[in-house]
């Protein structure tokens, strides 16, 4: 039956500009974005709604999603679309320039209406960091790319709907560009963006989206419930940022300081003329760090923000990977990351 069927993933058939018949497209650039989405597809089928990383009433919390409100469309309906490495085209309003690209674009097929973008990491549990911990502790590692934070601002902007003017405090800085002077008023920025996280109260709306995979400790066998999906709404993750600049105020800049800074000059720009310049924010403001990532969080920290009973123990086994993964796609799979190479080195998933 199997050799019948060709290679896919369950939910993206004629619905989106991969082709699953072609190796590449279950390279180390694809495959990490194309998986999540299929597995949302999945959680859909089976009525399983993901965990939502928001933030309600001051305080950080993990509520339920349904996947047609991260998508914003059923994502079996025959007019959904998912176009991968694709403009959000709402966002192209707030930018002078060109919109960096997000990693999945949910459209209405005929229309070419945007619906949901989406930034995705596929990311591992437990890390480096958390794998001698007890499970409850255990964390997966994020890292943040520059393009993931104009996005973030330009989904602030659009969920607070005009009210960011009221709510963005105005705080002057001789040289923005110039280190001490910027840290200076390191407190202030760090409030400015509690304040926005605090505002989108009941207008946030999901951003990135984060399955998990989990593994037995440090071995390179998953567990037998090792997926889930965890959703950070524009919210909870803008909370998350200033979170952990707070954590990280030393003395100096550093990359999550940096990426709080980043952050509100974008806002500032939207605030000020309606736009900003992102190539020329993050160019202009590296700090003497690489714009190569925003940066890094280990287990540990995501740990404080995304734990819960399914963080825990995640709510798909393993043995329904072989119904995500189809027409021996997994053949097509070229085991240089950890995921990969598992389900590759793991042919007993789909007997």
């Amino acid at each position: 039956m199997t050799d019948e069927i060709e290679p896919g993933l369950f939910g993206l058939q004629n619905n989106t500009n991969r082709d699953f018949r072609l190796q590449e497209t279950w390279g180390k650039n694809q495959f990490p974005s194309s998986f999540p989405a299929s597995l949302c597809c999945y959680f859909y089928s089976k009525g399983i709604n993901a965990n939502y990383l928001c933030f309600r009433n001051g305080e950080s919390i993990v509520e339920e999603i349904s996947i047609p409100d991260i998508f914003g469309k059923k994502p079996d309906d025959e007019d959904t679309f998912f176009a991968f490495e694709s403009v959000y085209t709402p966002f192209n309003r707030y930018v002078i320039g060109n919109l960096p690209r997000t990693d999945l674009v949910v459209q209405e097929k005929k229309s070419g209406i945007c619906l949901s973008g989406l930034e995705i990491k596929l990311t591992a549990l437990p890390d480096n960091v958390t794998c001698n911990s007890t499970e409850n502790l255990y964390g997966s590692e994020i890292v943040v790319r520059p393009d993931t934070i104009v996005y973030l601002a330009c989904s602030i902007a659009t969920s607070l709907n005009g009210k960011l003017g009221n709510i963005l405090p105005n705080i002057t800085v001789d040289d923005w560009e110039i280190p001490y002077q910027v840290l200076i008023k390191a407190s202030e920025l760090i409030d400015a963006i509690d304040s926005i996280s605090i505002s989108l109260n009941d207008s946030q709306s999901p951003f990135l989206l984060q399955p998990i995979w989990k593994t037995k400790g440090k071995s390179p066998e998953l567990s037998e419930n090792c997926l889930d999906i965890f959703v950070w709404s524009n919210a909870g993750f803008c909370r998350f940022i200033s979170e952990i600049a707070k954590s990280n105020l030393n003395g100096s800049i550093s990359r999550q300081m940096r990426t709080v800074i980043w952050l509100f000059k974008m806002l500032e720009g939207i605030k000020k003329v309606g736009q900003f310049d992102h190539k020329l924010i993050i160019d202009s403001m590296s700090f003497n760090n690489k714009n190569d990532k925003a940066f890094a969080s280990s287990g540990n920290i995501t740990n404080r923000f995304m734990r819960c009973d399914r963080l825990s123990k995640p709510i798909l086994k393993k043995e329904e990977i072989k119904n995500i993964i189809l027409g021996g796609g997994q053949n097509l799979l070229s085991p240089e990351r950890r995921f990969d190479a598992i389900i590759y080195n793991s042919p007993e998933l789909f007997k």
